[in-house]
């Protein structure tokens, strides 16, 4: 295992010309973490990834890695390496050839050079490739030649630019699996970008929410989805219900919201006494009721669409004034029964349905 590679951005900002991409953000990455820069589009996060890489040089703040500021080193010197999802092989150069072309400028024997290049290509289950040519290989394979060349250098930190996005969704949700196992087995650092939620849910320890160039929120998978900080990240991290409501009080099992003409109760503190805010729930942690014998905290509303999913039955349901919601309904195998028009009722678990400001 490589020790160090303990990342730490500081006040970090990139402006180009009149753009401000990164928006003056901290963050500090422990080393040895799957770390995941999550958030869509025009967010910053390539362009955080670009600065911590050297790529691009930031107009304020600092880049540490083991405590030293490399804001203003060149890339080649900087103990970080880079994986993009285009790959980047060279066509006319075999799989070996690829991996070991990095250790060129490094100060390495050709016997030891063989060494490092076997041991990258067993560590990614590419041995035995070692002749053929990229055009040759499949796109996951292309993707571990990649990682391998990035790998054989030794980085303290591994950069990963959405990898993973040229693969079809089935091999791309196996290799998510095989390269957390695979960052957990040489304890370096993985800085992964990500617009795809479920990839940072699957293999981060931790993970950002950008947005605009800022932090929105920072945590742990389970954290950030249970408990998102705000209306942005419960809405792009997942699926979210959101809900305008009205908070009328507070009693001994939490506080009481008001949703259309319903009043239901959270457990989950907001910090605000009163007013409106938005009530947040996911569709897995919404129950359907039958009309016959609704509880008395349940909103009446009629089954929209229903959606086949394979495991799950997604079923949208029409609240009337607090809007359309999904819930998410487990497969078992039989008739669900929630046909398009039919009148139901749904209830929301307090420990579920969180108060973020409107």
């Amino acid at each position: 295992m490589i020790s160090g590679g303990q990342v730490r951005l500081v006040d970090l900002a990139k402006t180009f010309d009149d753009v401000v991409a990164v928006d003056h953000i901290g963050l500090d990455i422990a080393g040895g973490e799957f770390f995941s820069l999550l958030g869509p589009s025009g967010c910053g996060k390539t362009t955080t990834l670009r600065l911590v890489a050297g790529f691009e040089r930031p107009t304020a703040g600092r880049i540490e890695i083991d405590g030293e500021d490399t804001a203003q080193t060149p890339p080649h010197l900087r103990p970080v390496n880079t994986v993009f999802q285009n790959y980047a092989l060279f066509p006319h150069l075999n799989v070996e050839d690829n991996v070991a072309f990095g250790l060129r400028y490094q100060d390495v024997g050709k016997d030891e050079a063989k060494r490092k290049v076997g041991a990258a290509l067993e560590l990614v289950q590419m041995g035995g490739l070692e002749k053929r040519r990229p055009s040759q290989l499949s796109g996951g394979q292309q993707q571990r030649v990649a990682l391998a060349r990035a790998l054989v250098l030794e980085p303290r930190v591994l950069l990963l630019d959405e990898p993973l996005g040229a693969l079809d969704a089935k091999l791309r949700k196996a290799l998510q699996i095989e390269l957390k196992a695979l960052q957990e087995q040489i304890g370096i650092t993985f800085i992964y970008v990500t617009h795809d939620q479920e990839e940072a849910l699957t293999m981060s320890d931790r993970l950002a929410v950008m947005r605009d160039g800022q932090v929105e929120q920072v945590g742990a998978p389970v954290e950030v989805y249970e408990q998102p900080a705000s209306a942005y990240v419960a809405d792009f991290l997942g699926v979210s219900n959101l809900m305008d409501a009205t908070i009328e009080g507070r009693s001994a099992a939490g506080t009481r919201v008001r949703i259309g003409d319903t009043v239901v109760t959270s457990s989950l503190d907001v910090g605000v006494d009163v007013g409106a805010v938005v009530a947040s729930i996911r569709p897995e942690r919404v129950t359907i009721h039958e009309s016959a014998s609704p509880p008395a905290d349940s909103l009446k509303g009629t089954v929209a669409r229903v959606v086949y999913a394979g495991p799950m039955v997604q079923v949208l349901i029409d609240l009337g004034t607090p809007g359309t919601i999904q819930a998410l309904v487990p497969n078992n195998g039989h008739s669900n029964g929630y046909a398009s028009g039919r009148e139901v009722y749904v209830s929301f678990p307090p420990d579920a349905l969180r108060l973020l400001e409107a």
